[in-house]
């Protein structure tokens, strides 16, 4: 039987602190949260290899060391109210409450939110509130949000999640054209104007309805 605690650990130590990730408050979050938790069970054995892995209807957990950069770049703190778009079965929100006050998790999936907010309450992950709802819309009733970060690639991150965004508040993202690497993204309010810079190139599944638009040529 697999050692998930080592493996955890051996995740950490040669693909987290490998990619730059120095923040002890992210480290310690990668250390404590069992991935394994968050997957269906016929994927617990490969919970901590270096890779994106499917968890059905077309939604994948993005690797861990993509989730630790974007969260150390967000420098996200104890009294941030943080908005996990696309969540899944919530192991990036797990990850996020580690260190943020409170985590908004909206899933559009019915069977996933389900599933991601039963996986919080019999793990007392209760600083996560899981929302069922049209992810490409955020969740403005709980706004504005300090962090907001994508739980998959997106074509373009919509303006009414940036609405969504507080002031000196930070969203991120992994922003992918069609055929490309994508780009992993930092956006920031300041003084009501949101800007951006990009950060690291990242390939990273789409999140279910934030594809690229298909385009007709005549």
């Amino acid at each position: 039987m697999m050692d998930y605690q080592i493996a955890r650990h051996n995740m950490v130590e040669n693909q987290v602190r490998a990619n730059k990730v120095t923040d002890p408050l992210v480290i310690a979050a990668m250390e404590e949260v069992p991935r394994e938790l968050f997957l269906p069970e016929s994927k617990r054995g490969i919970a901590y290899t270096d890779e994106d892995i499917a968890i059905g209807n077309g939604r994948y957990a993005i690797e861990p060391m993509v989730i630790a950069r974007l969260m150390q770049i967000g420098e996200i703190a104890q009294t941030d109210v943080a908005l996990i778009v696309g969540a899944g079965y919530g192991y990036a929100s797990a990850l996020v409450s580690r260190v943020a006050e409170t985590v908004v998790a909206v899933e559009s999936d019915p069977v996933i939110a389900q599933a991601a907010e039963k996986i919080m309450q019999q793990n007392n992950y209760d600083n996560v509130i899981v929302v069922e709802g049209d992810a490409v819309t955020g969740y403005a009733k709980q706004s504005p949000y300090n962090i907001i970060m994508f739980d998959g690639a997106v074509a373009e991150v919509p303006q009414a999640i940036l609405a969504q965004l507080a002031e000196g508040g930070r969203l991120l993202a992994v922003v992918r054209e069609e055929g490309k690497v994508g780009i992993a993204r930092l956006y920031e309010r300041e003084h009501g104007v949101i800007g951006h810079r990009d950060l690291f190139d990242a390939y990273v599944p789409y999140l279910p309805g934030f594809e690229p638009i298909e385009s007709f040529v005549f």
